[in-house]
C-alpha cells in the first residue's frame, strides 16, 4: 500500500457476534486448549492482522507436546543451535507488509510469503485452487514435490467432509479468510541458512477472499504462538532454539532481515517482559511513552487493558487506545505549531498530517521530535521520527502521523511502522522480548557475523531453475587467483514489466553507483517478465582503461550483491538476487581472440576490391563499344529494312 491510510471501523455489535461465532466454534471443535481466548484486535486493511482463532478451532493438526505455551519454558537454550538466517522484502508503507521467501518440496518451489507474528500458520496456494488470486508466483503443485504428504484425518485435527484429509481455516478482522488442506513437505530457508531444510506441516489453500485474494504475495508465513506456528514446529524438533527475530528496513528503503532460531543478543540490546499467558499474542510491557522528552498524562494501566500491548509484525501502523492516542495527538499537536497542518492524501480519511515545505529540512529528525516507550523494567525505546510517521503520497515535503486510535478498543496495537531499523528479537524461551536500533538493511554486518549458506535442495526440471536461491559456497570467494574479464548477475524485482521498462536505464545508473563503478561498465543483457515481477540479467564489464576487473573489486561487488545491499528507490520496488557468475578474463592472444574479425575485414576488402576491378572494366567496354565521334563527322548511310 502506497502511504494512504486504510482504517478499519466495527460496531459493537459485528463485535458481539464475531465473539458469539468465536465462541461457538471453539465449543464445537474442543481443540482450542484456551476457550477464553478473546476476539482479535482491529488492524489495517491492508496487514495481516491477528486471526480470529489463537488456537485455530477449524485448525487442525496437533503435535505430541503440550499445548501449554509455557511448555518450552524450561528447557534449557543453546545459541549453538543453527537459525536460519532469511532476507526480508517489500516494504511496509509501499506493500502494506513484509515477506520473506521460502521453498516448500523437491525440487523446490519458492514462495513469497508475509511474516505474521499475529498468525499460527504458514499457507500457500494450492494448485487445485480455484478460488485463489493472481499472485507474483506459481501456486504449490503436491503432485510436482517428491517428498509432500497429505496430514490425513485423525483425532488432533479438524477433518474435510469425506473425512480423509486434516483442514484448516482462518478468518481476519478486514473480513479475509483462508481454508484449506494440511500437508507435510521439506521446507527450505535460502541460501544464508545454516539450518538445512526441514519437514514441516503448513496449509495448501483451496479458497482465498479479501485482500488475501487481491495481494500480490502468495500467502502467510505465521510465526504466532501454536502448534501449526512455522517456529512452534522448529523448536519441538529441538533443531532451534526457541527465539526468532525481525529487522524492518527503514522508510524509503524497504527489505530486512529475519532469524529463526537464537544468536547473541547486542550487549546494549534492551529487553521488556513478555507474558505468554497475559496474553495468546506477543505482548510488552509498557507503562509510560514521552514527546520530546515530556511524558504524556496518562495512567499506566491503559497500556494494561484487554490483551495489553501487543507486537504484530502484520500489522502496518500503530493503534492507541482513545485516551493515549488524545494525549499524543495533543502533544505531537503542540510541538508541530509552526508546521502547517494539511489535509492527508486520503480524503475518506482524517490523516493528521504536516507539511515542512519551506522550512528547508532534509530529514523529518530535524523537524520531528523523539517519542519515548517507557517499560515496566524501567529501560527505554526511543521512536524516531520513521517509527510513527509516513511520507505524504501527494505533497512533497510532507508527513502524516502512522500512529492512530484503536476505534473503542482499550488494545494497544504496535505495527511494524514502530519497529523500523529496529532489531526485535523474540526470546520465546525466557518470556521477554529485545530491541536494537540499528540499520536492517546492513544487519549482518552490524551484528559483525559473516553468513554460512547451505545449498538448496537440487531441483530436476527446468522450471524451477530461475527460482532456485543462488547455490555455492560459500558466496563471495573466487576460485584462484584469475582474472576477472566480467559479472553477470539476474535479479528479479518486485514491479510489473511494463513499470519498469522506461525506468530501466535509471535502474542501471543506480547499480553502477551502489557498486560504485562507472555507468559505462553496467550492461543490459535479458529483460523479460515473470508474472507480476521483473527478470533482469545485468553484466559488469571492466572499466574501458583495463581489460580485466581487479580481484578486490569483483568480491566487493558480489559481496554487495550476495548481501542485498543494493539501495534503490522506492519505485523499483524490491529485489531479490538470482544468480551470479564470474567469467574469467579470457587468456588468448589478440590474434586468437580476433582473427574471424580480420579475416572479416580482409574479406569485405577483397570483395570490395574486386567489385571495383569489375567496375572499372564495364566502363572501359562501354566506352569501346560506343566511341565517341565529333558532331561534324559524316555518318555513312544506312539501309533502311523493308517495313
Amino acid at each position: 500500500m502506497a502511504a494512504t491510510l486504510r482504517h478499519l471501523t466495527t460496531s459493537a455489535s459485528i463485535s458481539a457476534v464475531l465473539l458469539l461465532i468465536f465462541l461457538e466454534m471453539e465449543l464445537l471443535c474442543l481443540v482450542s486448549s484456551n476457550p477464553s481466548t478473546p476476539a482479535l484486535l482491529l488492524h489495517s486493511l491492508p496487514a495481516m492482522v491477528l486471526p480470529l482463532y489463537h488456537s485455530t478451532p477449524n485448525s487442525s493438526y496437533r503435535t505430541s507436546s503440550s499445548s501449554n505455551p509455557r511448555r518450552l519454558l524450561g528447557r534449557s537454550e543453546s545459541l549453538s543451535r543453527p537459525n536460519a538466517r532469511m532476507s526480508l522484502y517489500d516494504d511496509l508503507l509501499r506493500n502494506g507488509y513484509y515477506t520473506t521467501r521460502l521453498w516448500i518440496g523437491t525440487p523446490p518451489q519458492k514462495f513469497a510469503l508475509i511474516v505474521d507474528t499475529g498468525s499460527t500458520v504458514t499457507y500457500v496456494p494450492c494448485s487445485s485452487c480455484e478460488q485463489c488470486g493472481r499472485h507474483q508466483d506459481p501456486k504449490f503443485d503436491p503432485e510436482g514435490s517428491n517428498t509432500y504428504q497429505a496430514v490425513k484425518c485423525n483425532i488432533d485435527c479438524t477433518c474435510d467432509n469425506e473425512r480423509v484429509n486434516c483442514i484448516y481455516e482462518r478468518q481476519y478482522a478486514e473480513m479475509s479468510s483462508s481454508s484449506g488442506v494440511l500437508g507435510e513437505d521439506l521446507i527450505s530457508f535460502g541460501d544464508q541458512s545454516e539450518l538445512p531444510p526441514q519437514r514441516a506441516v503448513f496449509g495448501c489453500e483451496n479458497f482465498e477472499t479479501g485482500d488475501l485474494y487481491s495481494q500480490p504475495a502468495d500467502g502467510i508465513m505465521g510465526l504466532g504462538r501454536g502448534d501449526l506456528s512455522v517456529v512452534d514446529q522448529l523448536v519441538d524438533k529441538s533443531v532451534i532454539s526457541d527465539s526468532f527475530s525481525l529487522c524492518y528496513g527503514g522508510m524509503d528503503i524497504g527489505g530486512g532481515a529475519m532469524v529463526l532460531g537464537g544468536f547473541s543478543a547486542p550487549s546494549d540490546m534492551i529487553f521488556t517482559r513478555s507474558n505468554p499467558v497475559r496474553s495468546p499474542y506477543y505482548n510488552i510491557d509498557l507503562k509510560e511513552m514521552h514527546v520530546a522528552g515530556k511524558r504524556l498524562p496518562l495512567d499506566p494501566s491503559v497500556f494494561d487493558r484487554k490483551h495489553g500491548t501487543v507486537l504484530d509484525s502484520g500489522t502496518t501502523y500503530a493503534y492507541l487506545p482513545e485516551a493515549a492516542f488524545l494525549a499524543f495527538k495533543d502533544a505531537i499537536m503542540k510541538e508541530l505549531n509552526s508546521l502547517k497542518q494539511i489535509p492527508g492524501p486520503d480524503p475518506n480519511f482524517n490523516d493528521i498530517c504536516f507539511s515542512t515545505a519551506g522550512s528547508d529540512v532534509p530529514h523529518p529528525s530535524d523537524t520531528f521530535p523523539e517519542v519515548d516507550m517507557i517499560f515496566g523494567n524501567g529501560e527505554k525505546l526511543t521512536l524516531s521520527p520513521e517509527n510513527y510517521l509516513f511520507r505524504h503520497s501527494k505533497v512533497r515535503g510532507a508527513y502524516c502521523l502512522g500512529i492512530f486510535q484503536n476505534g473503542k478498543d482499550p488494545t494497544t496495537l504496535l505495527g511494524g511502522i514502530v519497529v523500523r531499523n529496529t532489531l526485535v528479537m523474540y526470546d520465546r524461551a525466557h518470556s521477554k522480548i529485545g530491541f536494537w536500533k540499528t540499520n536492517c538493511s546492513e544487519l549482518w554486518e552490524r551484528l559483525n557475523e559473516s553468513a554460512s549458506p547451505l545449498p538448496m535442495p537440487p531441483a530436476s526440471d527446468e522450471k524451477n531453475s530461475t527460482t532456485e536461491a543462488p547455490t555455492g559456497a560459500p558466496p563471495y570467494v573466487l576460485p584462484g587467483e584469475q582474472e576477472v574479464g566480467k559479472i553477470t548477475f539476474g535479479m528479479s524485482l518486485n514491479i510489473s514489466y511494463s513499470d519498469l521498462k522506461p525506468h530501466i536505464t535509471e535502474l542501471a545508473e543506480y547499480i553502477a553507483q551502489e557498486l560504485e563503478v562507472n555507468t559505462s561498465q553496467v550492461h543490459l543483457l535479458k529483460f523479460t517478465t515473470n508474472g507480476n515481477d521483473s527478470l533482469v540479467k545485468w553484466a559488469i564489464f571492466p572499466a574501458a582503461s583495463t581489460d580485466s576487473i581487479s580481484n578486490t573489486t569483483a568480491l566487493d561487488i558480489i559481496s554487495k550483491l550476495s548481501e542485498h545491499r543494493l539501495k534503490f528507490p522506492v519505485m523499483f520496488g524490491t529485489y531479490e538476487l538470482l544468480r551470479w557468475h564470474v567469467e574469467p578474463k579470457d587468456k588468448r592472444s589478440w590474434w586468437q581472440r580476433n582473427y574471424l574479425v580480420v579475416l572479416s575485414i580482409l574479406g569485405i576488402l577483397v570483395i570490395a576490391l574486386a567489385a571495383v576491378g569489375f567496375w572499372f572494366i564495364w566502363r572501359h567496354r562501354q566506352r569501346t563499344a560506343n566511341p565517341y565521334k565529333p558532331v561534324n563527322v559524316a555518318v555513312p548511310e544506312q539501309e533502311l529494312q523493308p517495313l
